[in-house]
């Protein structure tokens, strides 16, 4: 990821924690929701975990059709949630039946107490963005984003969020960039290319 592409999300979290504009017209009728992974997974691969991700994210993206993506979509996921911490474990299952429930205050509780375990497992803050976005809390949100792309760039699940909390601040162009993003690494994201070609013909339709 670019400084410059990290320095401007840091200007939009300090933007969003303040003030922030009404939310813009969607462009598409059925908004996009965050991209979160299946209830059930396969077993995380053994060995070394980034070369694991690194020959899953290059078959990822040359896919040759939606179902082969998805499987692959799933190894990932696997591997980044898996834990060797048996608290993190336990916590996650915790926080998602709190989320599930929609006891958003104890999930964010719980997943903080995660991330103070191990704050290197990914997961446990784009888990605790999602749960910021569902209470528009969208300054948190970001913020933990950004957490999410330091540590794994390629997280197609936060550049995704991050282009719907972009696209519902109104910031179409930014939002675009971000939707691109998460396409350039998963081409067979639900919906998206569609979205992208919409929001592309109205960002080029008008002066940003």
């Amino acid at each position: 990821m670019s400084q410059r592409f990290l320095a401007w999300m840091l200007a939009a979290i300090l933007a969003a924690a303040g003030a922030l504009p009404a939310a813009a017209e969607t462009v598409d009728p059925e908004p996009l929701k965050p991209i979160e992974p299946p209830s059930s997974l396969p077993r995380a691969q053994r060995g070394d975990k980034t070369q694991n991700l690194d020959r899953l994210f290059a078959a990822l993206k040359v896919a040759p059709d939606d179902e082969s993506a998805k499987y692959i979509e799933n190894r990932i996921w696997a591997i980044w949630l898996a834990s060797s911490s048996d608290t993190a474990n336990l916590l996650m299952g915790r926080a998602k039946s709190a989320a599930d429930g929609k006891d958003f205050d104890l999930a964010i509780r719980l997943l903080t107490a995660v991330i103070d375990i191990r704050p290197d497992f990914t997961e446990a803050w784009n888990r605790r963005a999602t749960v910021y976005y569902t209470k528009k809390d969208f300054g948190r949100a970001l913020a933990d984003i950004h957490e999410v792309l330091a540590r794994e760039p390629r997280h197609f699940g936060a550049l995704s969020g991050l282009g719907i909390i972009l696209q519902e601040l109104g910031d179409d162009k930014h939002a675009l960039d971000a939707f691109r993003r998460a396409l350039a690494i998963h081409p067979h994201l639900e919906r998206l290319p569609d979205l992208v070609k919409k929001l592309s013909e109205k960002v080029d339709g008008r002066e940003i």
